[in-house]
């Protein structure tokens, strides 16, 4: 009896782009969804971007737009990053919709009803500046732990640390720069530790691997505390229900996008939501990155105990993406953007390699970029689109097309492959893709092998009738190759059914043989990957053209001349000039640059806003007497990419040059942020 299932992926952030560590998660699950169709089985993928909290807000803000046009814009390039990586989703909705609203209320009151939501007082971080509770990503300040600066009100950059707002060092607002106060405000708490028995039951229960089980007894035995789960405005969420100015956390109403990504698809469908998501016909399965997993491993599924809704049979948690061993680096341009790969490689190269990486574990998979280009040159392009291109061509164009019957020996191959079916399954069933991905390279080995002891290419020179019997084994036992990748490379196995003339494959047509008909031209599946078109994808990664290079270095070389003999520049109105943003900015941090003796790297603390500078005045100050200096900084420049990196603004300095540059002294009682009149 087919299965019907249903799937989620985490939602990915509404405040930035889709890079190539994300895509791990969402190709781990596409491949499992396509597998399972591919199975026989009902499958339907939900997903939906996760739209609210401070981090949108603050980003709007910059872009001066409100929120709701910032995630508009989101959602397009979302939907183009996976369409373009052949991820299919049977619905991509959106968190700030009228159905997620609807069923975080209803899950809201039904815990209340329960008594599992309370009320308490905390003490939290205010701006009398802005008349506001800041929350966590409006206040900046020293981390408490290892007392890096410039660090977020919850976590250190630096340390990897998190904490409360209230323990950071010499607080700011990200706003105004004013030191905030202490303020007393009610909050409301999910009462987790209420859950614990029927959490740890859960878990006993197989809802998530060993080792991830092994991680939340850590957090069991530390002891669940309760959650807070309600933000004081302004926020960018949904309100409480019964409050003006207290709004869901943002992880509260995120992982409800799930359910209400699977409703909005009901609604436009004609099926019953209450039958596809909570009953017992469809089996529900997370798929998550294991940064994640205290929220969905003890929060999500509490929330669902207590309100009266199904958890999932199955929790599957992946880690983290590596590249040449080291965490994604934008300097060295490993930091890849979903569009970026996109406009140098073939999506599906990245399909096969991860899917050649990826296991039932949480451990870290690493792209190596080397033997990214090794595996796919020799698997993919050398032994399975080589087994089409050895065989069809010669039938089209020497056998009329038409493939013939298969002899013992075409047999033997056949059943040799066909074999292998059940493991197959059961690998991909299980998230084992890596051994799968093994064992489909080591079928074709031995198809290939076959090719080599028969030589159509010799034998067409006296038997032409036993070449078509040859040739149609090979055939057939790329369709049987073709099914087993079909999960991985829907496109590249698309080619191979048009060159069959056969309708969608699946597993049931493994056994099937193809004979005494009329195959379609030959199509070139695939090219190989050029270690220069790899370059090319790093150098764009690191925001670096030819233009921009020459532009930089023209302008870092120059010195300031001070003469009276040239033309005036064109006028500027008062209005040109109001529009110059200054501001008291700190430095955070003073470097020099290599292959630039007149520059120094700044990075600046603009009231909680970090920006990046280069700066001309390595000749008159050395880096680190610059550490903590407050500077006016030119906050609303448009960033400028330079062959050293991305200027994102302007301090204010004058002088002939050289030694000669002079800084405007600011007053020691100036807040960073302050704008200057």
């Amino acid at each position: 009896m087919n299965r019907k299932i249903v799937v989620t992926s985490a939602l990915p952030y509404a405040n930035g782009p889709i890079h190539i560590g994300h895509l791990v998660e969402y190709l781990q699950t596409d491949i499992w969804v396509r597998f399972q169709k591919a199975n026989g089985n009902q499958c339907l993928y939900f997903c939906a971007d996760d739209t609210h909290g401070t981090p949108i807000m603050i980003r709007a803000r910059a872009e001066g737009i409100e929120p709701e046009e910032l995630i508009k814009r989101v959602h397009k390039e979302h939907i183009r990053d996976f369409e373009s990586f052949h991820i299919e989703f049977d619905n991509y909705y959106s968190t700030h919709s009228e159905e997620n609203k609807q069923l975080s209320e209803l899950i809201f009151n039904r815990l209340v009803e329960k008594d599992s939501i309370v009320k308490g007082e905390i003490e939290q971080a205010y701006c009398d500046g802005c008349n506001m509770f800041l929350p966590d990503r409006f206040i900046r300040g020293a981390c408490p732990k290892c007392k890096a600066e410039n660090q977020y009100g919850d976590s250190c950059d630096t340390c990897g640390a998190t904490y409360q707002p209230t323990e950071l060092i010499k607080p700011a607002c990200a706003t105004c720069g004013k030191e905030p106060v202490r303020k007393k405000s009610i909050h409301y708490f999910f009462r987790l530790a209420d859950y614990h028995k029927k959490l740890k039951e859960l878990m006993a229960g197989g809802y998530t691997g060993k080792s991830v089980s092994n991680k939340l007894d850590e957090w069991f035995s530390a002891g669940l505390k309760d959650w807070d789960i309600s933000r004081d405005g302004p926020y960018f969420g949904f309100k409480i229900p019964g409050e003006e100015d207290k709004f869901f956390y943002v992880w509260l109403d995120a992982p409800i996008g799930y359910m209400a990504s699977c409703k909005n698809y009901c609604d436009k469908n004609g099926l019953d939501f209450e039958k596809v998501w909570n009953g017992e016909e469809y089996e529900l399965y997370h798929f998550i990155g294991k940064d994640i997993m205290y929220f969905h491993a003890l929060f999500w599924p509490a929330m669902l105990m207590g309100s009266g809704f199904k958890i999932a049979k199955r929790l599957f948690v992946h880690g983290f993406l590596t590249v040449n061993g080291e965490k994604m680096s934008k300097s060295k341009g490993t930091f890849i953007k979903a569009e970026t790969y996109t406009k140098h490689l073939d999506p599906e190269y990245l399909r096969y390699y991860y899917a050649s990486k990826l296991t039932d574990g949480v451990g870290d998979i690493d792209l190596s970029l080397d033997d990214f280009v090794a595996k796919v040159n020799s698997d993919l392009i050398g032994k399975l689109a080589n087994l089409a291109s050895r065989s069809v061509p010669m039938l089209t164009g020497k056998l009329d097309s038409t493939l013939g019957t298969i002899d013992k020996e075409g047999k033997e191959l056949l059943n040799q492959l066909a074999a292998a079916k059940e493991q197959i399954i059961n690998e991909y069933e299980n998230l084992d893709y890596a051994s799968a991905i093994r064992q489909i390279a080591a079928l074709a080995d031995i198809a290939n092998k076959y090719v080599e002891q028969n030589q159509p290419w010799s034998m067409i020179k006296t038997d032409a009738e036993k070449t078509r019997v040859v040739l149609t084994a090979i055939v057939n036992a790329v369709k049987i190759l073709a099914i087993y990748l079909k999960p991985v490379l829907p496109e590249f196995v698309g080619k191979i059914e048009k060159i069959l003339g056969v309708e969608s494959l699946s597993f049931a047509d493994v056994e099937k043989v193809l004979e005494n008909k009329k195959i379609n031209e030959y199509v070139r599946l695939a090219e190989r990957v050029d270690k220069e078109k790899v370059q090319a994808m790093l150098e764009e990664s690191k925001n670096e053209s030819a233009d921009a290079k020459a532009m930089a270095d023209k302008s870092a070389e120059q010195k300031p001349q001070v003469t009276l003999d040239e033309p005036l520049e064109a006028e500027c109105t008062i209005d040109d000039f109001k529009k110059v943003d200054l501001r008291v900015a700190k430095v955070v941090k003073a470097e020099k640059v290599e292959g630039a003796d007149k520059l120094l790297h700044l990075e600046l603390n603009i009231g909680g806003i970090t920006k990046s500078v280069f700066a001309g005045i390595a000749k008159a100050y050395e880096p680190e007497v610059l550490v903590g200096k407050l500077v006016i900084c030119v906050a609303n420049l448009q960033p400028r990419k330079m062959k050293f990196g991305l200027s994102e603004g302007m301090i204010l300095a004058a002088g002939p040059g050289g030694k000669d540059i002079f800084m405007l002294g600011i007053d020691s009682g100036a807040k960073p942020g302050q704008r200057i009149h």
